[in-house]
């Protein structure tokens, strides 16, 4: 079987390795140029994927890549990984969908199985996508070729997170159409779990983001009550999980990143006003989130003022760029939000992340493009006035940081138990 994988990031790399690994002829598709000539060279440019299983891939020849979407034609089932945002008024935005469609369409063929996997609103597949694909082939999904959507369930920076055992929910635009997608996914998945739609299968993906960004919310929200109580909520917590049965544990933050929490839940919510329906319940938890970073920095001002100093001219050391512990990966970082606050409140701000050394061009933060880290030594951290925890990175040593800082907020409880020497440690 041959298995054409279009977008090389962090879902569509990972099915690349799996798919080969099992045994199928994998073409990855990017329009990233600098992405083909790294796997086609043997390298791996995602930190948690390792360089030796593409090279080991590509020197079998069960792994290729290009930026040719003619590749796609030879191949048996087409599985398409590209983003999905949010536009600047924060509502979704298909465009790399359906231009993936578009630049796809011409080159489909009879009995081909196509698999969108980007997190979207219910109907995206059956409607949106089918109409791109139909027209642009002149072929009919369900007779001429199939259409399903499997939604991704990527873990990065999760060595117990396994792509073969993660099961796959598959849902198909009709009967046939699902046995093909779940006959594709055989070949290197360990279980798929059919639903009865495209639609449900789309819906699936939501719900499982929805649930943890509204208990995320639920205790961020309590750590800012409990704070003014008095009481440590990650005491609170830990207490908690030793309930064996209707609880499970969620942790607060400075807020949320990565590209699946802060934004399919607006997915949703975008397409249910269609229906003429309010989220009342999911929006206030995005609102509840959205609004941590901007407690964080108030905290560091009350550590502040408390050593009657302003964060106006302070200096600020922000650690950990990625939105999550142990991955390079910065997209929807709450980390960007809390430099620009900070810089608001005119602090002069730096980073560090071992695993971003420096800022990428984007859309998003293109001020701050080429901002590098700092070096990680008793020295540099010394001169900060407040160090701010926003990233858990394993690699950093917090001993360290506990001898040398004068003042930690700390937004992810590592500090909890470690002794300090002479600066203070403040929860947010």
């Amino acid at each position: 079987m041959k298995i054409g994988i279009i977008g090389l990031g962090y879902v569509g790399l990972p099915l690349c390795i799996q798919f080969g690994k099992s045994g199928a002829e994998v073409v990855g598709i990017d329009v990233d140029e600098a992405k083909v000539d790294a796997i086609n060279g043997g390298k791996s440019f995602i930190k948690h994927i390792s360089a030796a299983d593409i090279s080991s891939l590509v020197e079998a020849k069960c792994l290729q890549a290009t930026t040719d979407m003619a590749a796609a034609s030879s191949c048996d089932g087409i599985l398409i990984c590209v983003p999905t945002p949010l536009n600047k008024h924060r509502e979704p935005d298909l465009s790399y969908v359906l231009s993936t469609g578009e630049k796809l369409a011409p080159y489909i063929t009879e009995g081909m199985t196509i698999v969108l996997e980007s997190t979207t609103y219910p109907g995206t597949t059956d409607e949106d996508l089918r109409r791109i694909l139909e027209e642009g082939s002149e072929m009919k999904a369900g007779s001429d070729f199939h259409l399903a959507y499997s939604p991704e369930r990527e873990d990065p920076g999760n060595p117990e997170s396994k792509v073969a055992e993660i099961p796959k929910v598959v849902g198909g635009y009709t009967e046939i159409c699902l046995k093909k997608a779940r006959e594709i996914y055989g070949v290197a998945i360990n279980k798929t779990v059919p639903v009865s739609s495209c639609r449900a299968a789309e819906a699936t993906k939501l719900l499982e983001n929805i649930f943890r960004s509204v208990n995320i919310a639920l205790v961020n929200e309590l750590k800012v009550i409990y704070d003014q109580m008095g009481i440590d909520v990650w005491e609170v917590i830990e207490a908690a999980k030793t309930k064996p049965f209707g609880y499970k544990a969620f942790y607060p933050g400075p807020g949320l990143g990565g590209h699946c929490i802060p934004i399919d839940p607006f997915y949703l919510t975008w397409k249910a006003r269609q229906y003429g329906i309010s989220t009342r319940f999911i929006e206030l938890a995005g609102e509840v989130n959205t609004s941590m970073p901007q407690y964080v920095v108030e905290k560091a001002a009350e550590a502040l003022n408390r050593q009657r100093k302003a964060l106006n001219g302070a200096k600020v050391l922000v650690i950990g760029l990625a939105y999550k512990e142990e991955v390079d990966d910065d997209r929807e970082s709450p980390s960007y939000r809390l430099i620009s606050l900070f810089r608001e409140r005119l602090a002069d701000v730096d980073y560090y992340d071992p695993y971003v050394p420096v800022i990428k061009p984007s859309r998003e933060h293109g001020h701050l493009s080429g901002k590098k880290s700092e070096a990680w030594n008793r020295e540099t951290v010394q001169k900060y006035d407040i160090v701010v925890v926003s990233t858990a990175h394993q690699t950093v040593d917090y001993d360290e940081l506990a001898e040398w800082s004068k003042c930690i907020i700390d937004t992810r409880n590592v500090m909890s138990g470690r002794a300090v020497f002479g600066g203070q440690v403040v929860r947010a």
